[in-house]
């Protein structure tokens, strides 16, 4: 198992000639498909009442937008760690494994957690499982070599691990353990953003310090700007690499505990643009989810 290389495959995006063929004019509908969010709500005023819709207020594109249904989604959740291998990432062998082993031990019953240690390559480190004892067996697996492409690594997650588990798994993360540096990936992380939000797979990421120091990216964000952008825009958090047990309780509780499902029917919406999304609650509710749909046509 360890050591099997991922195969890197782009999700194709095909578009019926007729499709194409329309105007962005006709392009815009009364009301497009429904919509799906994942959600994470709780509330901080210490009340125990259910959130309710009518504790909600979504917007899209700065216009209120309906609510039809939000409800608690009891699901077990599919956990994909992440491990910068890189020769030059600021951390040892021993810490990496530590910080990756507090998930293994946090995970609620039905969980599960699969393992991906990339440098120029993804590799299999531990397939689906929610043994403790195996996972830890398995990071043996961790090294430091070679330069760390992570829009690579991280588009293998999405398309071989996770969206094969889809549409019957809704709640899916991914634990980025790394600073956000890639240095020569070939996936565009544009449009890897876009496919994490597409598909509502949310990113949480144990941050170490920039090895580069902050310097100018000429062809994309600084590490730092992409450990920021992955997590803000698919509604997740950053953590301290060092407070990783903190971090991996808080990551699965809310997972656990927190995660609701919302659906509305967006109202005069186009195809061909972004869709920006802001979700606001009552007073003493905090609520978070991703920033934006991208466009359905390309």
């Amino acid at each position: 198992m360890l050591g099997r290389i991922l195969s890197f495959s782009l999700l194709l995006a095909c578009a019926a000639g007729s499709d194409l063929a329309k105007s962005r004019h006709s392009a815009r509908t009364i009301e497009s498909d429904e919509t799906v969010l994942s959600v994470v709500a709780s509330r901080k005023d210490k009340k125990t009442d259910p959130i309710k819709v009518e504790n909600l207020f979504l917007y899209e594109n700065g216009l209120e937008q309906k609510i039809k249904n939000f409800s608690y989604d009891p699901s077990p959740s599919r956990i994909v760690i992440l491990v910068d291998n890189s020769q030059t990432l600021p951390t040892d062998i021993e810490k990496m494994k530590k910080a990756a082993m507090e998930f293994a031990y946090e995970i609620f019953d039905g969980d599960q957690i699969f393992v991906i240690a990339y440098d120029e390559k993804p590799e299999i480190v531990q397939e689906w499982t929610d043994d403790a004892k195996k996972i830890e067996a398995s990071l043996t697996g961790f090294r430091k070599k070679g330069n760390p492409y992570l829009f690579d690594a991280m588009n293998a997650a999405v398309n071989e691990v996770l969206l094969p588990l889809m549409p019957g798994s809704r709640k899916t993360a991914i634990i980025l353990i790394g600073d956000g540096l890639d240095r020569g990936s070939k996936t565009p992380y544009d449009k890897l953003l876009a496919q994490l939000e597409s598909n509502n797979i949310t990113v949480y990421a144990l941050k170490l310090p920039d090895r580069t120091g902050g310097a100018y990216r000429r062809d994309q964000p600084k590490a730092a700007k992409v450990l920021d952008q992955l997590t803000e825009y698919t509604g997740g958090l950053i953590f301290d690499f060092n407070n990783a047990q903190e971090a991996a309780k808080t990551v699965c509780d809310e997972l656990r505990h927190d995660r609701y499902l919302l659906s509305y029917s967006s109202q005069n919406s186009s195809s061909y643009d972004a869709r920006r999304i802001f979700l606001v609650a009552d007073q003493g509710i905090s609520v978070r989810t991703k920033q934006a749909h991208p466009p359905n046509v390309k």
